[in-house]
């Protein structure tokens, strides 16, 4: 009955506007088969009217533009929220109608981008998946990585490397992924291509520090108590920062900054949960970079576990503790790791002189009946100098025998030709060609060797040749047998002027 209504209400406003009417128009755009919801869609009105009114009828509802978009002169301008189907159309004050569009508001695909790992551990690869409701066939899916932009308080998209053409498959893997990151997707449809809104950015976290953004804790422990000031500091290469937090509930998960949970000043987050909550935080800089990330615990317990909030090196030692709600020191404290006995003594604490991969997981702490949560210690691998040090010494090896067969061809050539001298060439050009008696003479000092010279005095006559060189050739000394070791320079005086 309703749908006879509308049929009806849309048959009698059909009827009032002309089958054509040249002088009024209705044009739609974006000329697209489909429009989608928080589509800004454009209804522009021609003719020759000076006055135009955009109408719509939808669902027994006869409205105006001002209703429901912003009509600016000749143009009506809308961004739908839901779902719907209407007809538009344009009157004019003089009574003018344009044609009438069927227009369909088709909802929007909903993007989830899920991250697995959303913990890293070193150089380990990264699972994205992009999942589109409705779900559709045709879809490309376009990836990218979410960068930090302080300045709208939000963040910037840059496409992965390779993926300007998208690709259609729905899921992504990136390889040696190392620090913290953040990633997005949205999805490609239609002919000409319509591009999705970015899904909701998902980070991965990873406990290695960037030179240029280090997040610390203090006080310096992953469990705190609920009501407990904590305050998380950035460092690095910039003059602003945020902190995030990133928290996995039972049903969802929520990314926020520090502003909407605690107190940012400067670089510091200072913050006081009220109740329990387990999240993993990071910082950003206003030049786009995120620090490594930490996860903290916040308690509504009696007893806590002190461990370290950032992985410990292979080889470092590491100290572990147990505190009340009162910050008392105790004794008599039974530590245990992944749920096994490591020590039950008299001491408060537990000390690893020099940390393995064997120590790696989680810890707890046991007092007067009274047991800690448990939290995670990492231990972070020291990449082992050996390793590399077999190809060096395959490579030096070689190299250093055929040095020394050089060397040992070079001391060879020395005995043999021992009572050689060796003359240097030199050449000097006058100082002043214009005042040089003998111009267009140079004077050149040539290489030459000589075996068992005597005295080293000798002449050569010209020859028949169109240049005549005068080459005489004396020892730096008398002529003695001392005199055959000595440095001996030839003068070649060119008679041709080259």
């Amino acid at each position: 009955m309703c749908d006879f209504h509308v049929d009806f209400l849309l048959l009698y406003f059909v009827s009032r506007i002309p089958d054509a009417h040249p002088a009024a128009s209705l044009t739609v755009s974006p000329v697209r088969e489909k429009l989608f919801t928080f589509d800004e869609v454009h209804l522009s009105c021609t003719g020759s009217s000076a006055e135009w009114r955009v109408k719509r009828l939808a669902e027994s509802s006869y409205s105006d533009c001002s209703i429901w978009g912003t009509m600016i002169g000749s143009l009506c301008s809308f961004s739908s929220r839901w779902f719907h189907k209407a007809v538009y159309w344009c009157e004019s004050g003089s009574g003018e109608f344009s044609n009438a569009v069927n227009i369909t508001i088709h909802l929007a695909p909903m993007l989830h981008l899920t991250v697995s790992p959303s913990w890293l551990s070193h150089g380990a690869s990264v699972n994205l998946s992009c999942e589109v409701d409705p779900p559709s066939e045709g879809y490309r899916f376009y990836w990218y990585e979410a960068v930090p932009d302080l300045s709208r308080n939000g963040y910037r998209y840059e496409l992965l490397p390779d993926n300007v053409n998208g690709t259609r498959q729905d899921s992504l893997v990136i390889h040696g992924q190392r620090h913290t990151a953040g990633y997005a997707c949205r999805v490609g449809y239609g002919n000409p291509e319509f591009l999705s809104r970015y899904s909701e950015p998902k980070f991965v976290c990873s406990p290695v520090s960037r030179p240029a953004a280090s997040l610390s804790v203090s006080p310096d422990r992953e469990q705190h108590f609920t009501s407990e000031s904590v305050t998380l500091n950035c460092t690095g290469n910039s003059a602003e920062w945020r902190v995030m937090v990133t928290s996995e509930l039972s049903f969802s998960s929520y990314t926020d900054s520090c502003s909407t949970w605690g107190a940012m000043n400067g670089s510091l987050c200072t913050f006081s949960s009220p109740q329990y909550s387990k999240a993993t935080f990071w910082c950003e800089s206003e030049s786009g970079e995120l620090s490594n990330a930490v996860n903290l615990t916040v308690q509504d317990e009696d007893l806590l576990l002190v461990s370290p909030v950032h992985p410990v090196t292979e080889g470092a030692s590491v100290t572990l503790g147990c505190i009340t709600r009162e910050q008392n020191k105790l004794c008599n404290v039974t530590f245990y790791h992944n749920n096994k006995l490591r020590q039950n003594d008299s001491r408060g604490e537990l000390k690893i002189s020099a940390v393995s991969q064997s120590d790696e997981g989680f810890y707890k702490c046991e007092h007067s009946g009274k047991v800690s949560p448990q939290s995670w210690v990492a231990v972070e691998a020291v990449l082992k100098q050996s390793s590399s040090s077999f190809p060096v010494m395959w490579a030096v090896g070689p190299v250093c025998g055929i040095v020394l067969v050089v060397l040992l061809l070079l001391l060879i050539r020395f005995i043999r030709f021992k009572g050689t001298s060796y003359f240097y060439d030199l050449v000097r050009p006058t100082k002043e060609p214009e005042n040089d008696p003998k111009k267009g003479q140079s004077i050149s000092y040539s290489l030459l060797n000589f075996k068992n010279t005597g005295n080293m005095r000798c002449y050569l006559e010209p020859d028949d040749s169109p240049v005549n060189y005068d080459l005489r050739v004396g020892a730096a000394g008398r002529s003695s047998s001392a005199a055959a070791n000595a440095a001996v320079y030839s003068e070649v005086k060119s008679d041709s002027g080259y």
